[in-house]
């Protein structure tokens, strides 16, 4: 799905210089789990954003598909993000004033064949708290709405940047078998950002960053589920 060659971000010039990115080389595959490893830093955010179409790269190849991202103006990468990604970000950026089922239907708007907002929420165990104000919901809960509306325009693509950053261990493990769920029923390729080396055992993929590059690729034959995982 992505084909992505010595794909390079760089900030700033001369003595103001930042290379977020230095060149780094991948392909990444319908129905994977590929989680991105790495200190602070280490290109992480910025790689997910090249992928997202948030930012554009000042070198490389970044091809969705037959699509070639690196060259797509902004009209372009915005019909890339509506219909094709999906985000799910630390901050839920859920409306206060609008239910879940509410705040999943408003991607109704934008989407080419939204799933019923119902659907979405089902499919991160929600059936019984879609009439709920987020204020009437629990962090985690909060997290799995805004899961559900990243997943109810039937994206290709989830990305995930530190999704279980702001949750104790045990509602993190809800987030993630709702993440789990979706790639496995839905065939969806997701990406997560973290900072746990843990959720690495859920991913088929592990990449390793760090100063812009990429260092390691580590492959999980047979990943195991997110219940199994040390914690």
């Amino acid at each position: 799905m992505f084909h992505v060659r010595d794909l390079a971000r760089i900030y700033g010039e001369d003595a103001a210089t930042v290379t977020a990115l230095a060149g780094v080389d991948f392909d990444l595959y319908r129905g994977e789990l590929v989680v991105l490893l790495g200190p602070s830093g280490s290109g992480k955010s910025t790689l997910l954003n090249q992928l997202g179409g948030l930012d554009s790269p000042t070198r490389g190849t970044l091809q969705y598909r037959d699509w070639n991202l690196g060259a797509a103006d902004e009209a372009g990468l915005t019909d890339f993000r509506r219909h094709a990604v999906g985000f799910v970000f630390q901050a839920y950026n859920l409306i206060p004033s609008l239910t879940a089922r509410e705040n999943v239907a408003l991607i109704a708007e934008i989407a080419r064949d939204p799933m019923a907002p119902e659907e979405a929420l089902a499919l991160v165990g929600l059936s019984d708290r879609m009439d709920h104000f987020p204020a009437q919901l629990s962090g985690g809960e909060q997290q799995r709405v805004a899961i559900a509306r990243a997943i109810a325009k039937r994206p290709e693509v989830l990305l995930c940047d530190e999704p279980t950053g702001a949750l104790d261990v045990h509602t993190g493990i809800t987030v993630l078998e709702a993440i789990e769920h979706i790639n496995r029923e839905l065939g969806t390729l997701v990406v997560i950002i973290t900072h746990n080396a843990i959720i690495a055992g859920m991913a088929d993929r592990v990449f390793t960053l760090q100063d812009g590059r990429l260092v390691s690729v580590h492959e999980n034959p047979q990943r195991g589920r997110v219940s199994d995982l040390a914690w």
